[in-house]
């Protein structure tokens, strides 16, 4: 609702910046490139979606995605060890690491939520410290191939669309490490 408010806002602060300054007819025209150009970029970035969908499929049918979650469930009951003791939550967390990993936050998303519901049974109205967890490592996380970056890259333009993989990686740990430590410190103070 907030966010109604600021677009809101926005829009008729440029309507009556426009009217005041006599340039009604360029914010016009620019809400219009801007409309095509976003339309653009969403049929560009379906393609790419699809793509790496498909790939996430075939890593699941392969069992690669079960490889992946099977690396990762030594780190996930460390930093998540009451979310860990039930298996359903387990395989949740470990498939939405995995594709995180791999740059899929679309496809990561449906598994932090369902994560995310089955660790919030039972903590009534306020968030345990787990779950606090997981969102921060839902936020910061690491990406090895950061695919959604990659194609908005190569929707606008770019001749290398994978050249800021180093970048990536640096300040996906570097998040992803203080956010860890910002939640465990956090939820020490307030136990």
């Amino acid at each position: 609702m907030a966010m109604a408010w600021i677009w809101t806002g926005m829009i008729a602060a440029s309507v009556g910046y426009g009217l005041f300054n006599d340039t009604i007819g360029a914010v016009g025209n620019a809400a219009m490139e801007g409309a095509a150009a976003a339309v653009e970029l969403c049929l560009s970035m379906a393609g790419i979606m699809c793509l790496w969908s498909g790939v996430m499929s075939i890593m699941k049918a392969s069992g690669l995605m079960d490889g992946l979650s099977r690396l990762f469930r030594p780190v996930l009951t460390r930093l998540l060890p009451a979310a860990c003791k039930d298996p359903d939550t387990l395989a949740a967390l470990s498939g939405n690491v995995s594709a995180n990993l791999l740059g899929l936050g679309n496809a990561a998303t449906p598994l932090g939520i369902r994560a995310a519901r089955r660790m919030a049974k039972g903590c009534g109205r306020t968030a345990s410290n787990e779950l606090c967890t997981l969102v921060v490592l839902n936020t910061a996380s690491i990406q090895l191939l950061p695919t959604t970056v990659a194609g908005v890259r190569a929707a606008l333009g770019s001749a290398s669309p994978f050249d800021i993989v180093p970048a990536v990686w640096m300040a996906s740990v570097l998040s992803v490490a203080a956010g860890l430590l910002a939640a465990k410190a956090f939820g020490r103070l307030w136990k």
